[in-house]
């Protein structure tokens, strides 16, 4: 008689744990249902190494967010701004509905920049940084990604002078430095982002439009933006 009320009393067990995963799957399909996705496209690799902002927070680069990178938003507007050195900001405003997935297709366009020195003239900046997915912001400009910036044949060139180097991305804490390159010196700009329990909340595009443009920067190399 006990060995039949503890197969009784353990079947009842089982019962209960069952409906409480069951429970739990049917929270966790409620909640991927409510939630609504944005997928990027870009045909060139302006496009898909182009900065992705939503709402004024940075989220990554663009050919990133996707898989586990995906950008899963609440329901509503929201804001899309998508930022390239050398390029106007592609803006789009979308509206989600619960479970709805937008595909938007990014066009960068070249924008008008005022001349530049010669090569000679220019200072070389190389940024090791790590992760290298982070993004690099030069005076409070977005330039690109520290991948562009970091290997063989890879850096940024700036007009010689002071220079803000912020390097930025969600989950770490920012970091800031300043240089002040001689024409033709070469700066290294190397460190780890510190692991932060608080995403960055910071807008990172906050200034841009009330400071003056900073100096234009462009990857080493490569032509005149």
């Amino acid at each position: 008689m006990k060995r039949r009320n503890a197969k009784l009393y353990g079947l009842a067990w089982v019962l209960v744990l069952a409906f409480v995963w069951f429970a739990a799957g049917i929270t966790r399909a409620d909640d991927n249902q409510v939630l609504g996705e944005v997928q990027f496209e870009g045909k060139t690799n302006v496009e898909r190494t182009s900065g992705v902002w939503i709402d004024g927070q940075y989220v990554g680069y663009l050919k990133e967010l996707k898989g586990s990178k995906k950008v899963l938003l609440l329901p509503g507007e929201h804001v899309i701004s998508v930022r390239q050195s050398g390029y106007k900001d592609f803006v789009r405003t979308v509206v989600l509905q619960p479970g709805q997935r937008q595909l938007i297709s990014v066009t960068m366009e070249k924008a008008p920049t005022g001349s530049m020195p010669a090569d000679t003239e220019l200072a070389t900046i190389k940024i090791n940084v790590n992760p290298s997915r982070a993004a690099v912001f030069v005076d409070g400009r977005f330039v690109g990604h520290v991948g562009e910036f970091d290997g063989l044949g890879k850096a940024m060139q700036i007009v010689p002078g002071a220079h803000q180097i912020r390097i930025a991305l969600p989950g770490y804490e920012t970091f800031q430095t300043d240089i002040n390159p001689l024409p033709r010196q070469k700066v290294e700009v190397k460190t780890d982002l510190v692991k932060s329990e608080v995403p960055v909340a910071e807008p990172l595009m906050k200034g841009q439009t009330d400071n003056p443009p900073a100096p234009e920067a462009r990857t080493a190399g490569g032509p005149p933006h």
